[in-house]
């Protein structure tokens, strides 16, 4: 049920197709383009200031199976054109799957109509920020193997093979799937710019169960993957991938095989482990761990259209409200926290070369030196926060659905001196060193909240003693960051990151990723999940 739901978003959407399909190559750059000219000028014809259209063709694959047996094997595509527009101030938006000139023509009328029909309502004409049309480009992620060129027994062997090692290790259940997405996106505007872009991710997962007949009790451990912005090539680990230490995690590349073995040691391992004592600990936390504390306590705080209400019906607010952010002192975190929103990095779910709405992408500051200086803007928000430019942050999971501000991969930096993890834990008295992610609870502010993990270790005087279970962390955003007392260096920084974002109304789907070091924090309550309050 579990991976079902991280899947029901993102694949549900699109037609069944057989997977030779999905290697055509689609229609031609130039017919594209033909047909976003049909749009704009319709547009234009009927009083749009402002268009831009998205034709998009989404491919989308997931292989899932369960112990010896394939659950299911899924190939959908979907392709039509989105137009939106501003008329009399106001924002439009159509689509259509009849992707031909006439079709087209129609439905930027249409979105003319609806931006007309909005502005009897209007508050406040839309303010873009200024973009320059970059004419003819293209972007696509550097990838080395196309996924979908990879036969799905191929697939399906791996994915069984990882099943049959976790049996073979003493797992009574095991699930595992591929999933992967490929977006071919064009975007043209009435600034000038033609923007064709191919898209890749990859997510490979599993999760392994192992029961205790006598007591009935159960232990599982997810996979310690990442979604990448990668091509079948993460699959393939070198030498250099692998992080060692307590548990093997990966960096640039990963061993699904490997992995499974040793989750299948550490189900193990969990159902002996200790019950944690609550109390105050040091905590020690994997980038495999950490990606979603910052996703939830920091990436999530810093979007504009959260701070301003956009998503309180839905996705709730934020605590850190403009008046924290004009103050230019606001304390987010320590001195030693950085965090920096980018949607360039290589092998990151959000790698773009140009976002949806036709900015160019790059980099910015978010948190420096542990003070809050800026949010995630799009063109339409750029001025609320003195901004002449698009921090290129705008997304749509879709043609058919209207894009807007999302989040861009957000990452806290690593330590500027050289810093190992067995080095910082040899400073720890009494700590819990936590890998993986597990189950979380966050207020509708992004404040107050508590995390889990999947495997969790005890620290005493220096030395890791034994494997602890039923540990969560309790703390508010602020009083979390400022425990922040050491981040190890470059050489142990990973990516983590979600397939499956979820915001606006009607919900949309993000892919997004988040990088750390392993990181330290002083003083962090800790509670026992297992006892009854």
């Amino acid at each position: 049920m579990g991976l079902g739901a991280l899947v029901l978003p993102k694949f549900a959407f699109g037609n069944p197709v057989d997977p030779s399909r999905f290697l055509n190559d689609g229609i031609d750059v130039k017919i594209k383009k033909e047909l976003a000219d049909v749009a704009l000028n319709a547009a234009k014809a009927k009083g749009a200031t402002y268009a831009d259209v998205r034709i998009g063709r989404y491919l989308n694959q997931i292989v899932m199976t369960r112990e010896t047996r394939v659950q299911n094997i899924a190939n959908t595509e979907s392709f039509g054109v989105g137009i939106r527009v501003i008329a009399n101030g106001c924002w439009g938006f159509a689509a259509t799957n009849n992707v031909t000139r006439e079709e087209v023509a129609k439905a930027a009328e249409r979105a003319v109509a609806v931006a007309k029909a909005n502005s009897r309502v209007k508050a406040e004409p839309v303010r873009l920020a200024p973009q320059k049309g970059y004419g003819e480009v293209n972007w696509k992620t550097p990838i080395e193997i196309n996924t979908f060129t990879v036969p799905v027994k191929d697939k399906v062997d791996l994915l069984l093979s990882v099943n049959d090692a976790a049996l073979k290790g003493g797992a009574n259940f095991v699930n595992s799937a591929i999933m992967a997405i490929n977006e071919q996106k064009y975007f043209a505007s009435t600034d000038g710019s033609y923007i064709d872009q191919d898209i890749h991710r990859l997510f490979p997962t599993f999760t392994v169960t192992k029961i205790d007949r006598a007591s009935g009790k159960f232990e599982t451990r997810k996979s310690l993957s990442s979604p990448v912005g990668m091509g079948y090539e993460y699959l393939k680990a070198r030498p250099e991938d692998k992080v060692s230490g307590i548990v093997t995690r990966y960096r640039g590349r990963y061993d699904m095989l490997e992995d499974v073995q040793n989750a299948t040691r550490d189900v193990e391992q969990k159902l002996k482990a200790t019950s944690v004592q609550p109390g105050k600990y040091d905590l020690i936390l994997d980038p495999s761990h950490l990606w979603l504390t910052i996703h939830e306590s920091v990436a999530h705080p810093t979007e504009l259209d959260r701070v301003l209400g956009y998503e309180a019906n839905y996705a709730g607010t934020s605590f850190l409200t403009l008046d924290k952010w004009k103050s230019g002192n606001f304390n987010f975190g320590s001195k030693i926290v950085n965090v920096v929103a980018d949607k360039l990095q290589p092998g990151s779910l959000g790698a773009v070369g140009y976002d949806d709405e036709g900015v160019k992408c790059g980099q910015w500051d978010l948190i420096k030196d542990g003070i809050l200086v800026n949010y995630q803007a799009i063109r339409d928000q750029a001025h609320i926060i003195g901004l002449d430019h698009s921090q290129g942050c705008c997304y749509a999971q879709s043609w058919a659905d209207v894009q807007f501000q999302r989040m861009p991969n957000v990452s806290l930096q690593p330590g500027k001196t050289p810093l190992s993890v067995n080095e910082m834990i040899k400073n720890v008295e009494k700590g819990i060193y936590i890998i993986g992610d597990g189950s979380f609870s966050i207020d509708q502010q992004r404040y107050n909240f508590q995390f889990g993990g999947q495997t969790f270790y005890e620290v005493k005087n220096g030395q890791i003693t034994g494997m602890l279970k039923d540990v969560a962390y309790q703390a508010n955003t602020r009083e979390f960051w400022n425990s922040c007392t050491a981040i190890a260096d470059k050489s142990d920084y990973r990516l983590g990151g979600a397939f499956n974002d979820g915001k606006g109304q009607p919900g949309q789907s993000n892919a997004v990723s988040h990088g750390s070091s392993t990181t330290r924090f002083n003083g962090v309550n800790v509670i026992n999940t297992a006892r009854k309050i």
